[in-house]
C-alpha cells in the first residue's frame, strides 16, 4: 500500500493506492489467445464438419470393381436384319387395287397371291393384240399360197420352154446329116439358131425360178418377224395383264405392303417387298470415327433382344452417312430362330484383345482415350473421394483403366454430374 499526498486548494489528501501484482500484466493476453485458439478450432470443427459433404443414398448409385485380365477390345453398333434375297414388285401399268389378299408380316411361297389389281382398258389391250396376231399369221398364210401359185406358173412357162427347147435340139441334130442334100443349109442353120435362142430361154426362166423362191423367202421372213413382233407384244400385254394378280415370287416374309384397298399405283410403283428369312444379315451402323479398326473377317456378336450369336464382319461400305458408315455381319452359326426381316438388333465386332490390363464396367459419360474424375468409394463404404482416371481402349461394356486406379478399386458408375463442384461426397444407407 503506498500512500499519496494530493494538494487540492490547499488542502492535503491522503490517497491509499494498491499496488498491482507484477504478474497481473500476462493474464489478459494469455486469456486472449486462448479465445482465439478455441473459436479457431471450432471454426475448423465446422469446416472439416462431414455435415457439410453433399450426400448420396448407397441404393441409387451403380458401382463397379476395378478388374485385371485380358479384355476385347469392341466396337458398338446398331441396325436391322435384313434379306440377302430380296424381290421388289412394281407395278408394270397403272392400275387400281382391288383386293388385299396378305399384310406386312405374312410368311408366303412363291406362288402366293399378295394383291389383285385391275386395269380394263389393259384387257382390251391384250385382246387387240391377241387379234393382231392372228391377222398376222393369216397373212402368212396367205403369202404362202400366193407365192406357191407363183412358183408353180413359173415352173409350167419352164417346162414348156425345155420341151419346146428339146423338140429344136431333136430338129437340129437330124437336119445336122442332111444339110446341103435334103435340107437346105439356109433351113439348118435357121433351125440351130432356134435351138441356141430356146437354150437362152430355158437358162433365162431357170434363173428367175430361183430369183422367184430368193424372193419369196425373203417375203415369209419379213412376214415371220411381223409375226414375231405381234407374238411379243400379245406375250407383253398379257403378262402385264397376268401382273394384276401380283404373286410374291420368292418364298419368305412379306416385309413391306405400302398400298391400299382402293388406291390408284402408277407404273413402276413399289406394291411389295418380298424377303427370304433364311438368308437374313445384320446391317451395322458404326461411328465413322471408329471405321479405322474395322476390317473383313473380324468377328462379332449379334444380340437380337432374346439371343446373342456369333458373326463376322463380311463388307464395309465407304459411304459415311450421318456420322457413321454401314457394316455388313453375317450370322456364321446360322440364323437364330427369334431372327426376323427387318428386325431391330444391336451387335458388337471385337477388333483386338488386350493381355493383363485393369478395366471396369464403362461410368456414365466415359469416353475411350480420355481423362475424366470419378468419385472412388472408401474402405468403409462410407464416403468417395473424386479420382481422376486415364481410359484407354473400350470393349462397349469395359473400358481400360490406364492410370489412376488399383485393382479391386471400386467406383462410382453413376452420372454425378450434379455435383461436379464436390470433391468428397457421403454415401449414406
Amino acid at each position: 500500500m503506498v500512500r499519496l499526498m494530493v494538494s487540492d486548494h490547499a488542502r492535503l489528501m491522503f490517497v491509499d493506492i494498491a499496488k498491482p501484482k507484477t504478474s497481473s500484466r500476462f493474464k489478459r493476453p494469455l486469456l486472449i489467445g486462448g479465445a482465439m485458439l478455441i473459436a479457431l478450432v471450432l471454426l475448423t470443427g465446422v469446416i472439416m464438419q462431414p455435415a457439410g459433404q453433399p450426400k448420396v443414398e448407397r441404393s441409387k448409385l451403380l458401382l463397379g470393381t476395378v478388374q485385371r485380365g485380358d479384355m476385347q477390345v469392341a466396337i458398338d453398333g446398331y441396325g436391322v436384319l435384313r434379306s440377302d434375297k430380296q424381290t421388289l414388285i412394281t407395278a408394270l401399268t397403272p392400275a387400281t387395287v382391288a383386293e388385299v389378299l396378305l399384310r406386312s408380316g405374312a410368311e408366303v411361297e412363291a406362288d402366293s397371291i399378295i394383291l389383285r389389281l385391275n386395269n380394263p382398258e389393259l384387257l382390251q389391250e391384250v385382246e387387240a393384240a391377241h387379234m393382231a396376231l392372228l391377222q398376222e399369221q393369216a397373212n402368212l398364210r396367205r403369202l404362202k399360197l400366193n407365192n406357191q401359185r407363183e412358183l408353180l406358173a413359173e415352173q409350167a412357162t419352164l417346162a414348156e420352154l425345155t420341151a419346146t427347147f428339146k423338140s429344136v435340139q431333136l430338129r437340129c441334130e437330124a437336119e445336122k446329116g442332111l444339110a446341103g442334100k435334103a435340107v437346105s443349109m439356109l433351113a439348118y442353120k435357121t433351125t440351130l439358131l432356134q435351138q441356141e435362142q430356146m437354150q437362152q430361154r430355158v437358162n433365162l426362166q431357170t434363173q428367175r425360178i430361183a430369183q422367184l423362191k430368193e424372193v419369196m423367202r425373203e417375203a415369209l421372213i419379213i412376214q415371220q418377224e411381223q409375226i414375231n413382233q405381234a407374238v411379243a407384244h400379245h406375250q407383253n400385254m398379257q403378262q402385264r395383264a397376268e401382273r394384276l394378280v401380283v404373286r410374291a415370287g420368292i418364298k419368305g416374309v412379306l416385309q413391306r405392303l405400302p398400298v391400299e384397298l382402293g388406291q390408284s399405283v402408277n407404273a413402276g410403283q413399289e406394291l411389295a417387298l418380298v424377303g427370304s428369312d433364311k438368308d437374313l444379315k445384320a446391317l451395322i451402323r458404326i461411328s465413322q470415327s471408329k471405321a479405322e479398326q474395322l476390317k473383313i473377317g473380324q468377328s462379332a456378336k449379334i444380340n437380337t433382344r432374346r439371343e446373342q450369336v456369333a458373326g463376322v464382319l463380311t463388307r464395309i461400305t465407304p459411304e459415311v452417312r450421318d456420322g457413321t458408315i454401314e457394316v455388313e455381319i453375317a450370322f456364321t452359326e446360322g440364323v437364330p430362330a427369334s431372327a426376323r426381316p427387318e428386325l431391330n438388333v444391336d451387335a458388337q465386332i471385337f477388333t483386338a484383345s488386350i493381355k493383363d490390363t485393369l478395366f471396369i464396367e464403362r461410368p456414365m459419360n466415359a469416353q475411350s482415350h480420355t481423362s475424366s474424375a470419378v468419385f472412388r468409394l472408401a474402405e468403409n463404404n462410407k464416403s468417395a473421394d473424386l479420382q481422376q482416371l486415364s481410359f484407354g481402349d473400350d470393349s462397349g461394356k469395359f473400358i481400360q483403366i490406364k492410370q489412376g486406379a488399383n485393382e479391386k478399386d471400386r467406383f462410382i458408375l453413376s452420372d454425378m454430374s450434379s455435383i461436379h463442384d464436390a470433391k468428397m461426397i457421403q454415401v449414406v444407407d
